[in-house]
């Protein structure tokens, strides 16, 4: 059975950087000198950390990113994953420049073995005082899901408890926003397999077309694309009408021949079946072709040409067990924005939506209508937004009442869209600087930590401490010793992510138990 079927049908107003980012006169965009007084007439607005040392930073990005146009200039790569215990290496890339246009993916999208996250991952001998072993496997966390109002995560613990009375029909989505580390399915792998172990599998979730970035992956499923396809992101460059779908950004064929393919996984335990696979896309003027193939075979040819914008979803229902799905452009102008795979079983699925360099306040380039209604199309039980890298970045560079008031502003979006939805944030990481053989934190670490602690609780979203229960300031430097910080000094190790993914999982069930008691003592 196929159905496609358009979500909406407004005309988008063209939607740059948000409103709420202060204006930068200081640098001229690409391509040229503003006009006295700003900006040419008609551009979006300019990102409020545009200056020379960031564009000297997108500048040293794009050479950082260069090596990757080509695999003869692999020995030129910087972002090469290490080897486990050593962590998720990425150059903190800066602040968008606010200039619209897309930006041209030049390599295939192939499975990277290095960034696969082993189902069982054994934490480093020098990790047990920091984490003991029953706190790292089934135990307490170190930290509870604080809940002021004591109602944030009640939709996502009912949708819990309807899979595990295996309700026909019932399924408990998680979309999970996050920045590189999710982008790399570090944490959200963790999380994902967990929660598909205790209450099923009920599919690997939503996925971008291509790798949108070099460290873009996803466990439990095999993807990979041809080179040809057109990106904007909300990390820049932007699209002129704001439309990114789902995660942030928006495919578009250059030609004929351009492809995507998403299947089942060939090995382990999870991912290994999907009974319904979903295609994310746009209809609009200059909209081509695009054929959709399953297992080989054509299934459906889709004239994407339309008189008005809209976004429209293309659904594929299989046997479930093993499949794959493919998505060739049959000429110029297919815009997509990704696929997602669920099966027909109760249980868990978990949407990795990871954006290299983003902040939180970035989700608010996508125009406003159009995010909400991705959103209630994939109808999460809960949505996870796990950021501050790189705020941490910016430093204090971008206002921290700035911070979060847009952070507010973003939450508030997601609120109303999922009026009946859970929210939770996972708060940032320590992170340090070294300076000889002495490892100092970052002063902004904790101060953003009660910035999003202080937003959740206004909000009516639960909040992971995930800095205290590091140990607080001066704890990324254990944690880099011990074999659970990556050599950034910023992200994780993969033995790290494990952590962090095991401590989510576990405060999150001794949150949903402690629920289920109140639901059974008659106080819901």
């Amino acid at each position: 059975m196929t159905s496609t079927s358009s979500t909406s049908a407004h005309e988008p107003a063209v939607h740059g950087p948000s409103d709420r980012e202060p204006a930068d006169h200081g640098a001229p965009p690409p391509g040229g000198a503003p006009p006295a007084g700003g900006a040419p007439a008609g551009s979006p607005p300019r990102n409020g950390l545009v200056s020379s040392a960031a564009g000297a930073l997108a500048t040293l990005g794009l050479l950082v990113l260069l090596p990757y146009a080509h695999p003869s200039l692999s020995r030129l790569r910087l972002l090469t994953p290490l080897p486990e215990g050593e962590g998720l290496v990425v150059v903190p890339a800066p602040a968008p420049v606010a200039s619209v246009g897309e930006t041209t993916l030049v390599t295939e999208t192939t499975e990277q073995a290095e960034l696969r996250q082993p189902e069982e991952v054994a934490l480093p001998a020098a990790a047990a005082e920091l984490v003991p072993a029953a706190v790292a496997s089934e135990g307490k966390p170190p930290r509870p899901i604080e809940d002021p109002s004591g109602k944030a995560m009640t939709p996502f613990f009912r949708a819990l408890a309807a899979v595990e009375r295996k309700a026909p029909g019932s399924i408990a989505r998680v979309t999970y926003f996050g920045d590189s580390i999710v982008a790399s399915d570090f944490v959200t792998a963790t999380l994902r397999r967990k929660l598909q172990k205790r209450f099923g599998d009920a599919g690997h979730g939503f996925m971008l077309m291509a790798n949108a970035w070099p460290g873009y992956f996803h466990n439990d499923v095999v993807r990979s694309a041809g080179p040809g396809w057109q990106v904007s992101r909300v990390v820049g460059p932007f699209a002129k009408d704001g439309l990114y779908g789902l995660g942030g950004v928006s495919f578009r064929s250059q030609g004929a021949g351009v492809f995507s393919r998403f299947a089942t996984a060939e090995t382990g335990s999870y991912g290994r079946a999907v009974s319904r696979f979903a295609v994310d896309y746009l209809k609009h003027p200059e909209g081509g072709r695009m054929e959709i193939k399953i297992d080989g075979e054509s299934r459906e040819t889709i004239d994407t040409r339309a008189d008005a914008v809209s976004s429209a979803i293309a659904t594929y229902e299989v046997p479930d067990g093993p499949h794959a799905l493919e998505v060739w452009a049959r000429g110029p102008g297919v815009r997509a924005f990704g696929v997602w795979m669920e099966r027909d079983t109760p249980g868990v699925v978990l949407d990795a939506i990871g954006i290299q360099g983003c902040r939180i306040r970035f989700l608010d380039k996508s125009d406003d209508a159009h995010f909400a209604e991705q959103l209630r199309a994939r109808n999460p039980s809960l949505t996870v937004f796990q950021y501050g890298m790189n705020e941490s970045e910016d430093g204090e560079l971008f206002p921290l009442d700035q911070v979060e008031s847009t952070m507010k502003a973003v939450l508030d979006q997601v609120k109303a869209a999922l009026p009946e939805s859970s929210c939770l944030l996972v708060g940032p990481m320590d992170r340090a600087d070294k300076k000889g053989e002495v490892y100092r934190s970052r002063p902004v670490i904790p101060k953003l930590a009660a910035i999003q602690r202080r937003v959740a609780g206004q909000v009516g979203c639960g909040y992971f401490d995930t800095f205290g229960a590091m140990g607080g300031s001066g704890s990324m430097g254990v944690w880099v010793q011990r074999g659970l910080g990556g050599a950034d000094l910023a992200h994780p190790s993969g033995a790290g992510a494990e952590v962090i993914g095991r401590w989510v999982y576990l405060a999150l069930m001794e949150a949903y138990e402690a629920w289920k008691a109140e639901a059974a003592a008659g106080r819901p």
